[in-house]
């Protein structure tokens, strides 16, 4: 007799098994000099580390505060490396597996509704922008941008009243499959927008006279692919020419001095850039859209984590963008308002001399295509759970970035044209 297996379990069959990260580790180094950073970058050549800050081994420098992921078999190593060069670490994380376990600290609410207290996964998030869209049809509309490799597609929320060519803030989450707390921030300022509108002054005010464009998760491949096969994963999807390794850093992929770090060249390293800027479905779905309402967008916001930073241009170079005083103020009293409601602390400034050079991101590419007003947050926390926040932190996390985001709003709509 002949045995027929339904599509699902040969479909099971085949997949490839969920990565575990049963007993790695994340360790936090901080070298005291050149040496110190080049045993670190050495290491780096010789074992498999997982750089969560900076993204890659070239950034390592004196000073610095590093953090890597490694594995169980080569955790020992690692240790004893560092023991030996009288080196300052710590060790953030003992077992990956059991933190990425315990992430889910929140019960659901109420079963089948959407939660906000919740990390929701890519199909949650469609169904949400469908029932934003019938709940509040005069605000709320879904504009499809684009798809992705995987056939994927990619929505932008338009929040505001229908029809009218305003002052627009354009935001994006979730360029960076792994930092799961951005998603959940985009998720929550629509919430919260429709929510209060009519109720709360200024959230009235700036949808009565501005637009906002949310594009909730920006890499969804690589999004689905962090929830179902490797909660890690950083990059999209793609397959890359004559290498077996998958997927480009979509925040490497604009043309934004695309080709001036030449460490991003590697296709299987976590900040690959791609074989060209806008080589990727993503990155040119959301350039052409904002390029079609440049007359409209007067601010570029993108949303990652860790660190709790709020940057602004430049990260290709040490130069200062011209309204560098401007964006400064803005940064400092975002930074201020933000840390009113748990006294959370974030340091801003550009990116190169906050954190590290950065060529072809999307932040610099807003900024130099004409949005003069271009951030980029690093939401919570400062290393302890880093891509882990627990689900008990999202709504603090939420509502400390909600002031600061609705404080950029107010002053580009009274100091805009």
């Amino acid at each position: 007799m002949k045995l027929i297996l339904p599509m699902s379990l040969i479909a099971t069959t085949l997949a490839i098994a969920p990565v575990r990260f049963d007993r790695e580790k994340v360790f936090r180094v901080k070298p005291q000099d050149e040496k110190q950073a080049d045993i670190i970058k050495d290491l780096a050549k010789t074992n498999e580390l997982d750089f969560w800050y900076p993204s890659a081994t070239h950034h390592v420098a004196a000073n610095m505060t590093v953090d890597f992921r490694v594995s169980e078999k080569e955790s020992q190593a690692i240790q004893s490396a560092l023991d030996q060069n009288n080196m300052h670490y710590e060790i953030l994380i003992h077992d990956l597996q059991e933190e990425i376990e315990k992430q889910f600290d929140v019960k659901e609410e109420i079963p089948g509704r959407h939660s906000y207290a919740k990390y929701n996964d890519w199909e949650k998030i469609v169904a949400w922008t469908e029932k934003m869209m019938d709940k509040h049809p005069e605000m709320v509309s879904r504009i499809k941008i684009g798809s992705t490799v995987e056939n994927n597609s990619l929505y932008v929320l338009k929040v505001g009243k229908k029809n009218e060519r305003r002052k627009a803030i354009f935001m994006d989450c979730g360029i960076h499959a792994r930092e799961w707390v951005s998603p959940a921030f985009c998720q929550w300022f629509v919430y919260q927008a429709t929510k209060t509108y009519g109720r709360n002054k200024i959230m009235t005010k700036l949808l009565d006279r501005m637009n906002f464009y949310i594009l909730p998760v920006f890499n969804v491949d690589g999004y689905i692919w962090s929830w179902t096969k490797d909660r890690m994963w950083r990059k999209n999807r793609s397959k890359n020419q004559n290498s077996k390794c998958i997927g480009t850093d979509l925040n490497r992929n604009f043309n934004a001095s695309w080709n001036s770090i030449s460490d991003t060249k590697n296709p299987c390293a976590g900040n690959y850039r791609g074989s060209a800027p806008e080589s990727e479905k993503e990155t040119k779905a959301v350039t052409d859209f904002i390029r079609s309402h440049l007359n409209e967008i007067k601010v570029y916001i993108t949303f990652h984590s860790y660190s709790q930073m709020l940057l602004f241009p430049y990260g290709y170079t040490s130069k200062l963008p011209p309204n560098y005083d401007v964006l400064a103020k803005v940064a400092k009293i975002g930074t201020d308002v933000l840390s009113t409601r748990y006294e959370t602390r974030y340091i801003y400034g550009s990116i190169k001399s906050t954190i590290y050079p950065v060529s072809g991101s999307s932040l610099d590419w807003a900024y130099d295509v004409g949005i003069k007003h271009s951030f980029a947050f690093e939401l919570r926390d400062k290393g302890k759970y880093g891509f882990l926040l627990p689900e008990s932190q999202i709504k603090p996390t939420c509502r400390e970035t909600m002031l600061a985001v609705k404080f950029i709003a107010k002053y580009i709509l009274k100091h805009t044209s």
